[in-house]
């Protein structure tokens, strides 16, 4: 399949360049807690200089860089809420359904990807950004905090980017895509994310999405 010699002839170097970031949002989309949240986010960000996508603007990546280290901080300083005294039934059983619903997801996009029968390239950064996409989606699904939802709308923005970098290459120089919209519509999720975080632990004492139906008017 040249979906697979696609990436099996992918350099280690780069290999590793590609699999740091997706590993920490994986990490990040698995383990609960926000020290853990902190550390992956500081983590993609100092490995996206090393990323280089292809299409990817120098500048538009240092703009991720930026953003990354903002997730770190709004989910790292943010007010601490007392902790939960006991997890709860219903938040296990939706967190399975929400690990099986997003791996099924992100199996089928994927695999979408390498029906397309592109070239080496562009294939390996079409299911790279599909990939980082589809974690971040995960991670919504399964860190169910609002301040957590900051760093999985910046994933999905990442993905979003490298697969408009893989279409800014395969447009005509006079239909050039817009490059700088992912990045615009993912700090804008994030500090949106972080806003509401930080009022509602203020206000709430807690950012859980499951003690919503504590808001009272």
């Amino acid at each position: 399949m040249r979906f697979l010699d696609a990436w099996a002839a992918l350099p280690m170097t780069e290999f590793l360049r590609m699999s740091v970031p997706a590993a920490l949002l994986a990490l990040a989309s698995l383990v609960p807690g926000r020290p853990v949240a902190a550390f992956t986010a500081l983590g993609i960000a100092l490995s996206l200089p090393f990323l280089r996508p292809i299409g990817v603007p120098a500048p538009a990546m240092a703009g991720w860089t930026l953003l990354w280290l903002v997730v770190t901080w709004g989910v790292s300083f943010g007010p601490r809420e007392a902790p939960r005294k006991r997890a709860r039934l219903g938040g296990l059983e939706s967190g399975t359904i929400g690990l099986l619903l997003g791996l099924a997801l992100l199996a089928l996009a994927v695999a979408g990807v390498a029906r397309l029968d592109l070239a080496a390239v562009p294939t390996r950064w079409t299911s790279y950004g599909v990939l980082l996409a589809g974690l971040g989606l995960l991670h919504l699904m399964l860190r169910r905090h609002v301040a957590r939802a900051a760093a999985a709308f910046a994933a999905m923005g990442l993905g979003l980017q490298v697969l408009t970098g893989v279409l800014r290459l395969g447009l005509a120089s006079t239909e050039p895509a817009a490059t700088g919209l992912p990045l615009l519509a993912a700090a804008l999720a994030v500090g949106l994310a972080l806003r509401i975080a930080y009022a509602r632990e203020s206000a709430l004492g807690s950012g859980w999405v499951s003690d919503a139906h504590d808001l009272h008017d």
